[in-house]
């Protein structure tokens, strides 16, 4: 039976990222990486959007463990939530899982009658990833480690 790996990092989709950036360094964490743009046919594969692109800035507890990604939106633009919420509205955009079979873990979720909500990406040879939507809306971003 395939398995999660370990818990990587909640991303959450903001209409100012500066300014939620500031929110989190001043509660403590620190900027591990960004901001950066990430676009092109990784991103669009895996968020199931064509032609995005996205300002993402990544924050992590000095003491390591779990991060916190931050992404803006610049194409498409952000929209207000909602239960079938894209990657590119407000608020929770995934809660993200290293695990060691992706194409099983996928296969069972829909036999459980959860779908994809763009297709299997692949990400610079390192990793495979997908979005799939479950239960209330909520996207989980399952990833598996190529080799």
């Amino acid at each position: 039976m395939p398995s999660i790996r370990r818990f990587d990092h909640v991303g959450i989709t903001v209409a100012d990222l500066e300014q939620v950036t500031a929110f989190f360094v001043a509660l403590g964490l620190q900027v591990e990486a960004g901001p950066m743009v990430v676009e092109g046919d990784f991103l669009d594969t895996v968020i199931g959007i064509p032609d995005s692109r996205t300002r993402i800035v990544v924050l992590r507890a000095p003491q390591g463990g779990t991060s916190v990604e931050l992404s803006t939106f610049e194409q498409p633009r952000h929209q207000p939530g909602s239960p079938t919420a894209m990657a590119t509205e407000l608020g929770l955009r995934n809660v993200a899982f290293e695990v060691d079979d992706l194409d099983a873990l996928l296969e069972q979720l829909a036999g459980d009658g959860y779908a994809l909500v763009g297709g299997v990406g692949e990400y610079e040879g390192i990793w495979r990833m997908a979005y799939v939507r479950g239960p209330e809306g909520i996207i989980v971003s399952l990833a598996q480690r190529i080799g």
